[in-house]
């Protein structure tokens, strides 16, 4: 796993994180990049972003209509150029991100899935637009996916559409939703919500100084599906529209998004959709964790007092409770495990 410290790797061995554990909290900013993208593989195959821990080459709104066969070609290359890299030693398979194709429909997942599977490099699939008319589609193809494949392929579905931003429809959409999900868990890595496609229903965009939990509509709907699935998956938070145009660039996108992603960890949201860069060290830096949440979580799960479910905290000035913190510790050392303990 990027980035452990042999203190982060000892603490994973001693309470049995498994991979799944740590990978839903792995992807960090998950870059997007239209498939057509000539450029990828060198991107990958040079490591030219220290930050970039997942890529997402997509098939849906970031191609244009029509050009699906030209976007499938450019796809195949990239996978074909990233495989004979490794192949040939120029970059070993662990330093490379993960990687996943976001499709347009279900039927897709396999088309893709026979061009790139036998490069042995795909990581997952994204489904967007997911809600009850496409779910068991989508689940369909990605177990077809599974029984072709020698290491698991995970499922991405994205919360985004009217089905779910409709108020009179939203709860039974959700709970089915996470019914139908549930049967296949195991192989799905994180819920993620598409923020931009909620505010577009609404006519809304949020500004540079604005957070997306400022838009009550959008919130209500985020806290809703925090509701139905933090309880079993990692729920990753919407993209920050702003990004760093130019080196004299004020900083204030920057701001901004630490801005965000401070409310998306404390509503129960990690890692984050990212679409330029420059975004994905502000994310990093914002994912790791505390010193004083770090002690805290080793505390809490090594409770040793057998008289007392309560004590100070290791900075004493706040409560830990054996019964109380347990959950939120165990996400603390996972995401400690991946980005490492804030300076």
């Amino acid at each position: 796993m990027k980035g452990m410290t042999k203190t982060d790797l000892i603490t994973n061995q001693h309470y049995n994180f498994s991979e799944r554990d740590l990978l839903q909290y792995a992807l960090g900013g998950l870059m997007y990049t239209p498939a057509h993208n000539a450029k990828a593989s060198d991107l990958l195959i040079n490591r030219k972003y220290e930050n970039l821990h997942a890529m997402a080459f997509c098939l849906e709104d970031a191609i244009a209509d029509g050009t699906e066969n030209e976007a499938l070609k450019q796809l195949n290359i990239t996978f074909c150029n990233v495989r004979k890299a490794v192949d040939s030693g120029l970059i070993k398979q662990s330093c490379l991100p993960y990687l996943f194709v976001r499709v347009k429909y279900p039927e897709q997942l396999m088309k893709v899935y026979n061009l790139i599977g036998r490069y042995n490099l795909l990581k997952g699939f994204i489904f967007p637009k997911f809600d009850t008319e496409n779910a068991e589609e989508y689940l369909n193809e990605l177990i077809e996916a599974n029984n072709c494949s020698d290491y698991v392929i995970y499922g991405m579905p994205i919360l985004e559409s009217w089905n779910i931003a409709d108020i009179c429809r939203r709860p039974g959409q959700l709970t089915q939703i996470k019914s139908t999900l549930d049967d296949v868990k195991s192989h799905i890595l994180n819920i993620r919500i598409g923020g931009n496609d909620f505010c577009n229903r609404f006519g809304i965009r949020r500004n540079i100084t604005d957070t997306i939990y400022d838009i009550r509509v959008i919130s209500d709907i985020i806290s809703n599906i925090v509701n139905v699935f933090s309880g079993d998956y990692v729920i990753s938070a919407p993209v920050w529209e702003y990004f760093k145009q130019t080196d004299n660039a004020s900083d204030e996108w920057s701001r901004g998004l630490v801005r965000e992603i401070n409310q998306d960890i404390l509503n129960g949201l990690i890692g984050k959709t990212a679409i330029h860069p420059t975004q994905l060290s502000v994310i990093d830096s914002v994912l790791a964790v505390s010193s004083d949440d770090y002690n805290d979580a080793v505390n809490i799960l090594n409770w040793n007092d057998d008289l007392l479910a309560v004590s100070k905290s290791h900075s004493g000035n706040r409560m830990n409770e054996k019964k109380v913190h347990g959950n939120w510790a165990k996400k603390i050392l996972i995401r400690a495990s991946v980005y490492g303990i804030a300076k």
